[in-house]
This record gives C-alpha cells, sequence and structure tokens, in this order.
C-alpha cells in the first residue's frame, strides 16, 4: 500500500504542475478569468482554471488505479466529484446563482447516500441522509469560502488530505489512503503556481471538486476498535478550520443583515488577521499551522477514549467560540459593517504615459 500511494502522490504532483500552466493557457480563450473586483485583493484579471489541473491529477491516479477499489463507490465518488467540478467550472464562466449551486450540491450528496456512502449516527434512515447531506454541501461549501487568498485553499487542503492519509494508513483504509495521496500531491503541485503573488486560482472547479472529496473521504474514515462517537469527530475536528470560517462568516453576515449564501465580502477568517498588522503570507501561514494543530489533536482523538473526546470536543467548542466573539464582536471585529480595517491608499504622484506602461506591466498579482 505504501508504495502504491508514493507513486500515485509523486503522479498527482507531476501532473498538476505539468497542467497548471496548461489551465493558465487555456483560461483567457474560454473566458475563465477572475476580473477585479471592489471586494477582491489582485489588481489585474487572472486564469481561474487551475481547479481543472488538480481534477485532472486526482483522477488520472484514481481511474489508474479503479481496479483495486469498489468498482459502485469509486463510480459514484468520481460521479460526484467531476459534477462538482463542471458545476464550478461553469461558475467560473457564467456566475451561476447560489441557490442553483445548493440544490445541485444537494443533489448529489441525497445521490452518495443512495450509493451507500452515507453517515451512520442515528438508527433512522432520514436523520442519516439529511446529516450526510449537511455534511457534504456544508463542507463543499466551507472549502469554496476558504479559498479567498493566495495559496490558502490549496494548502489547507494539503494539510487536511495530509492527515486524512496518516489516518487511513493507521487504520488500512485502502481507498481513503489513495485518494488522499492524490489529493495532497495535486494541491501542493498546484501551490507552486498559486503561492502568493499567485499567477493562476483555482477557481470554483477547484474549490467545489476538493470540498466535495474530502467531504466524502471524511465519511469513509473508519478507526479500528472506537465508537461512533469518535468516527465522525475524527473528521470534524480535521476540517475544523473550514466550518469555523464558515460559521463565522454566516454569523457575521446574518447578523449585518445580509444574505450569507450571496453577500461576498472581505469578512473571512483570512482577512480579519491580514487587517491587522500581518500580511497575506504572514496570515495563509498562521492558517496552515492552526489546520496542522487541529489534524494533530484530531489523530490523537481517533486512540482516545469516548469520554476523553467528548471533554476535547467541549474544549474546541468552548475555543471556537471565543474566538467567534473575538473576531466578531471583541478586538479583531469588522471595522464598519461592511468593509473590513483597511490601510487608506498612498497617493501615487503623476506619472508620464510610457512609464505608466512600465508600472503597470510589473505589477504583481495577488488573490481575491
Amino acid at each position: 500500500m505504501i508504495s502504491t500511494i508514493l507513486i500515485l502522490f509523486f503522479g498527482a504532483l507531476v501532473i498538476a504542475v505539468a497542467g497548471t500552466p496548461v489551465s493558465k493557457w487555456l483560461a483567457p480563450k474560454v473566458g475563465v478569468m477572475a476580473i477585479p473586483r471592489a471586494r477582491d485583493i489582485h489588481t489585474r484579471p487572472v486564469p481561474r482554471m487551475g481547479g481543472v489541473a488538480i481534477f485532472a491529477a486526482v483522477m488520472v491516479g484514481a481511474v489508474l488505479l479503479s481496479d483495486r477499489f469498489y468498482v459502485r463507490e469509486l463510480a459514484a465518488l468520481l460521479f460526484g466529484a467531476s459534477l462538482m467540478s463542471f458545476l464550478g467550472l461553469i461558475d467560473d464562466r457564467f456566475s451561476l446563482s447560489a441557490y442553483v449551486r445548493l440544490v445541485a450540491q444537494m443533489g448529489t450528496a441525497f445521490f452518495m447516500y443512495y450509493i451507500g456512502v452515507r453517515v451512520q449516527l442515528f438508527d433512522n434512515l432520514i436523520l442519516d441522509a439529511l446529516i450526510t447531506m449537511l455534511w457534504i454541501t456544508g463542507i463543499t461549501n466551507a472549502m469554496n469560502f476558504l479559498d479567498n487568498m493566495d495559496g490558502l485553499l490549496a494548502g489547507i487542503s494539503a494539510v487536511i488530505a495530509s492527515f486524512f492519509l496518516m489516518l487511513s494508513v493507521i487504520n488500512g483504509q485502502y481507498l481513503v489512503g489513495l485518494l488522499s495521496a492524490a489529493i495532497l500531491g495535486a494541491c501542493i503541485g498546484f501551490l507552486i503556481w498559486n503561492w502568493n503573488p499567485a499567477t493562476v486560482f483555482m477557481g470554483d472547479s477547484g474549490s467545489m471538486f476538493l470540498g466535495f472529496t474530502l467531504a466524502v473521504l471524511a465519511i469513509k474514515l473508519r478507526f479500528m476498535g472506537q465508537s461512533t462517537t469518535v468516527s465522525w469527530m475524527v473528521p470534524v475536528i480535521v476540517l475544523g478550520l473550514p466550518v469555523f470560517d464558515m460559521t463565522m462568516v454566516f454569523v457575521s453576515r446574518i447578523r449585518r443583515g445580509k444574505n450569507p449564501l450571496t453577500t461576498p465580502g472581505k469578512d473571512h477568517t483570512s482577512h480579519r488577521i491580514a487587517n491587522h498588522g500581518y500580511t497575506n503570507r504572514e496570515a495563509v501561514m498562521m492558517l496552515y499551522l492552526v489546520c496542522g494543530a487541529l489534524g494533530m489533536i484530531a489523530v490523537l482523538s481517533s486512540f482516545a477514549s469516548v469520554t476523553t473526546n467528548l471533554v476535547l470536543a467541549a474544549i474546541l467548542v468552548i475555543l471556537g467560540l471565543t474566538l467567534l466573539w473575538f473576531m466578531e464582536l471583541g478586538p479583531w471585529k469588522l471595522n464598519t459593517p461592511d468593509q473590513p480595517k483597511t490601510n487608506p491608499p498612498a497617493q501615487a504622484a503623476p506619472v508620464q504615459p510610457a512609464a505608466e506602461a512600465a508600472i503597470t506591466a510589473s505589477q504583481s498579482s495577488a488573490s481575491g
């Protein structure tokens, strides 16, 4: 299993490294570009088809190794992940309604439940179906929300996939291990091009694909000799950062009387960190460390008793609520109801047309 994991990891890495420049070249030809908006950080159009390279890197490995998997589950996962990536690509090109995306996500999540990939917390089919749909749809959107700064989502996805890989190897879960290795390699390969200042964005085709796939892998994780309580707590802890970020954004926008699904803004965790004396790179690295810490806690949790995990869950919830207060109502709250604190723009001296063109050509881009 280890040798296959290494082959799949490096294969996905190479495909992502080589495929991302192709997606950059193709994006302007098909009109999939990130045009700067008021809420964005980047200052010039940036290709946002990098998610296609991530998708291809993971899918090629999965198809090549499909004879090792349960065909029905693999086919369902590939179908659902492909639909999410395609839906994201259409959204990148034509800007679909948030409600259209939500209905499609919920439909795909129900299909996964129907095919047998489901959360099993209660001895009740309706409750388990609702939780499965809520989990898959919620994590898909949480990861999509987190794609708001150069290198952030690709790096966070790599950290999450690395811990899923570790847990799957410990517990002998072949399917989860191989797909986690492929995601890890693909995200690292893409991150080479997406690190600040990014020359390409993954777009919704990448964020929705990663969110959906990681949500499904979390459902598939099992832990030897552990109860159902522990089995569902561990992946929730690993994915704690995107869950917190989406929760905070929802609370913040609802508190301000805004629709959390259709109201964009610089009100995410990364933005609040960057608004208080840290560079974008520092904000991203801080969130990498937080995600890594949660992953290590999750690994320890997978070996702990139910009582210990309940105490740990209570501590994490209290910490999360405290941090939510700190960022929403405390010292790091938004400066105004709809606009975070920013430094006033510097007044640029007049430049000659020729010099202005040279300056424009030398500007670096940043993610939105």
